[in-house]
């Protein structure tokens, strides 16, 4: 059975289902293990859409499966009221859409999952924030779309999904010097332990940040380390770790019902 994590702002729309999905209730195997719902994986493709259809069903989809797009680190967001080949993916990292029944979502592996909500203009969006993608505006640029299909932001909920966190996130000096060169404020999301010489990156804590300062006030952290839970996320830095040779995705995904 699928166990997706649910924000209580996002619950408690009417009209409105979403899901930050974990491993559990797939068909996939081996290092995927689970509800694997990456395409760019090297797992069974066949299993892969099993595991996607799983995910659209249990939110009400009424299109098919889950509509995600080819995800780049970026700061693009793109409105969609259709499902789309697989072989024709525009790049962008969030996706939007007003379409009832249409689910869309974003696919992680440590990187920050984001859903937002307008309940009365009836426009949901999913983003992907590593955190190339965060300092270069996909909250802001997702909010702005949302905005271009009617939302208002004053109106949007927002939750944060589960990613990595940061007392697993050490990252080297250049990491941290290009993100605090951007704003000098910055310097606050990065921490050292008496244990390592390297920074510590707080990734939810820098997306939450973006939000609150794009004016969201209605904002759920639901954050859970990927690295530190093996059972319920697929996590690209463990992966990397113990040098295995690929890793599976977790899927998050919204709809209008």
């Amino acid at each position: 059975m699928l166990q997706p994590i649910t924000a209580a702002n996002l619950a408690a729309l009417d009209g409105i289902r979403h899901g930050f999905f974990t491993r559990p209730g797939g068909v996939s195997s081996g290092l995927y293990a689970g509800l694997n719902c990456g395409l760019g994986s090297a797992d069974d493709g066949t299993l892969v859409l099993e595991n996607r259809r799983r995910v659209s069903e249990h939110l009400g989809g009424k299109h098919g499966g889950v509509v995600t797009l080819y995800q780049e680190h970026g700061a693009t967001a793109l409105a969609v009221d259709r499902p789309i080949p697989r072989d024709s993916l525009p790049k962008a990292d969030a996706v939007v859409t007003a379409t009832p029944g249409l689910v869309i979502g974003v696919l992680t592996a440590d990187c920050a999952p984001v859903l937002f909500a307008d309940p009365k203009a009836k426009v949901v969006a999913a983003a992907h924030a590593g955190w190339r993608g965060a300092v270069a505006g996909i909250v802001e640029s997702t909010i702005a779309e949302m905005e271009r299909l009617g939302a208002d932001r004053q109106r949007i909920v927002a939750a944060l999904g589960p990613c990595i966190t940061q007392p697993a996130y050490e990252v080297g000096p250049e990491f941290e010097a290009e993100v605090v060169q951007r704003d000098a404020g910055n310097a606050r999301f990065f921490s050292r332990s008496a244990a390592a010489s390297r920074p510590h990156f707080d990734l939810p804590g820098y997306v939450l940040s973006r939000l609150a300062e794009s004016h969201i006030s209605n904002i759920v952290n639901q954050a859970q380390c990927t690295h530190a839970s093996e059972s319920l996320f697929f996590s690209f830095r463990r992966s990397t770790e113990r040098k295995e040779p690929d890793y599976g995705r977790q899927i998050s995904a919204i709809v209008v019902a």
